[in-house]
């Protein structure tokens, strides 16, 4: 079968620390025709698929009627349909055969000696054949038990051996499924390894309990259901290197697990076909039978596949035992690889067991040693768990309620006492600041959601920030316990306030002696370059809800090869436990905190000599967001929609307001400047498109996405909301339409009333307006971009140095375009100001109530943002690490700024429309010297303009009929 790997190399040939292609068969029948059986057959038709892969789709790929030969890097498969019979005999103590015969496509090869697919090398459409002299026979045995449960076959070629589409025979080997009927009756066999029983194997002490319940097989299928267990490095062994780094029982020439030196990293076993059966005893304690099979994973394997292959090779270990439940064991006797009636290959020992205590050095779910049962096979007991994940807490203890035995608080309060000396600082945060704490719910529950507040899952950065390139950290905290509740549980509100309160008092004070410190254990991994040592720290200690701090001692699993730690006498159990970890949260309360990041330290205890000793780790993270904070986060959507209703209801109120004003003054309609009405209607027409959040942008683009919370998403109030905001907008920009249109024909009447050209000049024009505010935005944005550049260059280092790829394209100029846009729109009267200048006013054009009015609209969204609490999105993706708020016009300093430079403009309009241009460049002349600018432009009067909207004046009656059209139209 030709094979691609990618590199041109044949699985062979494969390097070291790739996965290795794999050469798997699967079969299924896919139909039993009864109507036409026979006296001693069945006729039954089948599907094979057989290929060689090194990934993991081998598996899913289902007979789907397409015959054609897959050929890709990494995978090559044929599917063959098969027509045969079955049939049973009583050949090698019974057996059931099926005899097929199968048709498919076959790669064609060619006649060049050596190298039949030379047609790889420039491969477009695959040459294919179809053969029809395919014969499949498989073996079954009629009873599967312990030393009769192989699956044989073969597969050959029917055509002569000149024909280019023979090939040589292919053996097949597989074993029972979970499907098929086992039968225990292998007594004397497993005898060997259990009697007498228990087998004392000293795995566990008094201090670890294990599971004796009713329900062991379900525990068991669910905790190994197609999850491997790890196995535990040789570190105890003291013999030589061969026998050191031998993987147990099983045989393997891979160089991958013998490069370990029996510290087996990678290397896995899987845990298949678990079958439970109940024994039928009239004692009271309780017996199950148990079968299974242990297979061992190599690094260079798929994992899927291996978890799926049910192949027999010496990397399978058959086993059949008893479990009781007076002792929790589950004795076991194993056979590697091809079995025979005897046993005489069985001369495994497994011990198993299902802890329920955990502690600061047990953290397994389940624990086993697979040793010899005597000295022909001897090799050194190989031990192998699976640690219990904290986010499967939920699952696996649901039937056995485990505890966890606290062992290192009396060291932790010595991290404590260390840490936490008494001091001014600590006396005001305890009296100003909240951390997370315990919660007046019922007791149980209490400590269900302080365990929520205190995990958290975070990126994070060395402290302080290196100069050097640093790559970013991943930071996750678990709690495990705290208190005397391991694990978790739901919260629930099923108990009145009252009762809550009461029972809340009465259980927490009993526990926490004051309710000063907390007992706490803690899982925390670092992911990222550079943390290997500490990919997982189980912690134990003492909790502070008074100043968010936790003083805890730290344990690393530095098992390894046995040649580096056999003689480290101050190990325990394997575990470096001489590390003092100090967590510092966050309060509660982020309102005046610049910075609502935690804080870790971790050092070692161990002198400067011993190779176990690491340099201290101090790192900060992200901010991070409590579960409260997190509701605050929801709510805000609500808010903010109350907040852009009220703001755009005194829009409307202030647009009318200048609508009913200019009908009673209309000399100065033609002075409003069409740049501003222009601003505005952008700025109400933009949202219907983009969105109705453009009054509070920044709050929402940092707000959680509602869209994702189905309570949200489905509130009815909050769809209301968000149309009462959109049709107000609508009615924002209708109202600013007909106002540019009225201050739009005022100007063409007053054009058309003019009789030479030269008095057009007198009439008001944007031209100058529009050119001048252009330039100088132009100015301001450029300005910006500049001013941003060198702050973001510093940040761009920074962000560099913690992510090291895929960084951020920090704010750019579409970015600040669309910023800059928001920033038009807060100083939408600058256009009016120049106007008033170029114009030289004596009226005015404005209402108060219209600028000041608007002007307060565009302002309240930065006092909202000033004084409301930091809201932090936890949410935020992967590009959105390294938003800087002090780089936008919506940070601390804009909030400031702007408003103060818009009522700046306000007073500006206010003081031209009052005092008029004549006054005030009176006023602000001094000698020769005129602060205001001279342009030739002749006002026309207030005076000629009411006289030529009056009937009787060039025209008579048709005046009078155009003077009734501006009052009403």
């Amino acid at each position: 079968m030709p094979f691609d790997d990618g590199n041109g190399k044949f699985p062979s040939t494969f390097s070291e620390g790739r996965i290795n292609p794999m050469k798997l068969v699967s079969f299924w029948v896919t139909d039993v025709d009864h109507a036409h059986r026979l006296k001693k057959s069945i006729p039954v038709n089948g599907f094979m698929a057989i290929g060689i892969t090194s990934d993991g789709n081998f598996m899913d790929n289902v007979y789907d009627g397409n015959l054609d030969f897959r050929l890709w890097p990494g995978h090559s498969q044929i599917s063959i349909p098969f027509q045969g019979v079955y049939s049973e005999s009583k050949r090698n103590g019974g057996e059931r055969v099926l005899c097929l015969l199968g048709n498919t496509m076959l790669p064609t090869r060619e006649t060049v000696v050596g190298n039949p697919w030379d047609w790889m090398k420039n491969r477009g459409e695959l040459p294919m054949s179809e053969d029809d002299q395919i014969l499949l026979v498989l073996r079954y045995p009629l009873t599967f038990s312990l030393t009769n449960r192989m699956i044989v076959g073969e597969l050959r070629s029917l055509n002569r051996d000149s024909n280019p589409k023979y090939f040589d025979v292919v053996r097949i080997s597989s074993q029972l499924g979970s499907s098929a009927k086992y039968t225990f009756g292998s007594q004397n066999i497993v005898s060997k390894a259990c009697d007498p029983y228990p087998y004392k194997d000293n795995m566990t002490s008094n201090v670890i309990s294990v599971y004796k319940g009713t329900r062991f097989c379900e525990i068991l299928e669910e905790i190994t259901r197609d999850k491997p267990l790890s196995v535990v490095p040789n570190w105890r062994c003291n013999g030589t290197d061969d026998f050191c780094s031998k993987l147990g029982p099983f045989s393997s020439d891979d160089e991958q697990i013998k490069s370990t030196h029996g510290g087996f990293q990678d290397v896995k076993l899987y845990m298949q076909d678990v079958i439970c059966e109940q024994e039928a005893s009239k004692s009271k304690t309780g017996s199950i039978k148990v079968s299974a099979v242990f297979r061992a994973v190599s690094p260079s394997e798929n994992r899927y596949n291996a978890a799926k292959r049910s192949g027999v090779n010496n990397m399978s270990l058959a086993t059949e035992g008893i479990w009781k439940s007076f002792n929790g064991q589950l004795c076991m006797v194993g056979c590697l690889g091809l079995g025979d009636a005897k046993g005489s290959n069985c001369n495994t020992r497994i011990c198993l067991y299902i802890p329920t205590t955990f502690s600061i050095k047990q953290h397994s779910i389940i624990l086993g040693t697979l040793s010899p049962i005597n000295n022909n096979s001897a090799f050194f007991p190989l031990s192998f768990e699976q640690l219990v994940l904290p986010s499967e807490l939920w699952n696996y203890f649901m039937f056995t309620h485990p505890n966890y035995s606290y062992t290192k608080i009396v060291p932790a309060g010595t991290v404590l006492e260390k840490n936490e000396p008494f001091s001014f600082t600590t006396v005001i945060k305890k009296s100003l600041l909240t951390f997370p704490k315990l919660e007046e719910v019922t007791f149980q529950d209490s400590l269900s959601l302080l365990s929520e507040d205190l995990t958290f899952h975070v990126s994070g950065f060395p402290d302080p920030m290196p100069r050097v390139q640093s790559p970013r950290v991943d930071i996750q905290m678990e709690i495990l316990s705290i208190g005397p509740m391991f694990g978790r549980y739901w919260y629930t509100q099923n108990a009145s306030t009252e009762e809550q309160g009461t029972l809340y008092r009465a259980n927490a004070a009993e526990y926490t002696e004051k309710q000063l410190l907390l007992n706490v254990s803690a899982q925390l991994s670092l992911g990222g370059k550079g943390y290997s040592n500490f990919s997982t720290l189980f912690l134990e200690g003492l909790y502070d809800p008074h100043v968010g701090k936790m003083y805890l001692i730290g344990c690393r699993d530095v098992r390894a090869s046995w040649n580096v730690l056999y003689q480290s006498y101050d190990l325990e159990d394997g575990m470096d436990c001489l590390i003092e970890v100090v967590v510092s949260y966050p309060p509660t309360t982020t309102r005046w905190l610049v910075n609502p990041t935690a804080a870790i330290s971790i050092e070692s205890q161990r002198t400067d000599d011993d190779s176990l000793r690491f340099d201290s780790i101090k790192l900060q993270t992200f901010p991070i967001i409590y579960r409260k904070q997190r509701e605050d986060v929801l709510s805000h959507r609500g808010v903010e929609g109350i907040l852009r209703i009220l703001t755009l209801t005194l829009a409307v109120s202030c647009i009318l307001s200048q609508l009913f004003y200019i009908k009673h003054n209309v000399d100065s309609l033609p002075y409003v400047s069409l740049v501003v009405l222009g601003v505005q209607g952008l700025g109400y027409s933009i949202p219907l498109v983009t969105g109705a959040e453009a009054l509070f942008k920044r709050m929402v683009s940092e707000s959680y996405d509602v869209s994702s919370s189905g309570t949200l998403e489905n509130s009815e109030w909050l769809h209301i909301i968000d149309y009462t905001v959109k049709l107000l907008l609508i009615v924002s920009l209708l109202l600013t339409l007909r106002l540019f249109q009225k201050a739009w024909k005022s100007r063409v009447r007053l054009q058309t009333r003019t009789g030479t050209s030269s008095e057009l000049v007198r009439v008001p024009s944007d031209k100058r307006v529009l050119l001048c505010t252009f330039i100088i935005h132009l100015i301001g944005y450029i300005l910006v971009l500049i001013i941003h550049s060198t702050k973001t260059k510093h940040l761009r280092e920074k962000t560099y140095m913690i992510r090291n790829e895929n960084i951020r394209s920090l704010p750019d100029w579409a970015t600040e375009l669309e910023e800059y846009a928001g920033l038009v729109q807060d100083f939408f009267l600058f256009p009016q100001i120049v106007g008033n200048l170029i114009w030289q006013i004596n009226c005015k054009p404005l209402r108060k109530m219209y600028f000041i009015g608007i002007t307060l609209v565009r302002l309240l969204p930065h006092v909202y943002d000033y004084v409301r609490a930091p809201v932090l999105n936890p949410y935020f993706s992967e590009d959105s690490e390294f938003i800087n708020p002090s780089l936008d016009f919506y940070s601390k300093f804009g909030d400031i700024a702007i408003p103060v430079i818009a009522i700046v403009l306000a007073v500006l309009v206010y003081i031209q429309q009052r005092c008029g241009y004549d006054k005030l460049s009176q006023v602000l002349t001094f000698g020769q010297y005129k602060l205001l600018p001279s342009f030739r432009y002749e006002r026309l009067s207030s005076k000629s303009f009411e006289t030529e909207l009056v009937s009787g004046v060039n025209g008579g009656g048709a005046n009078e009929k155009e003077h009734v059209d501006v009052d009403t139209d």
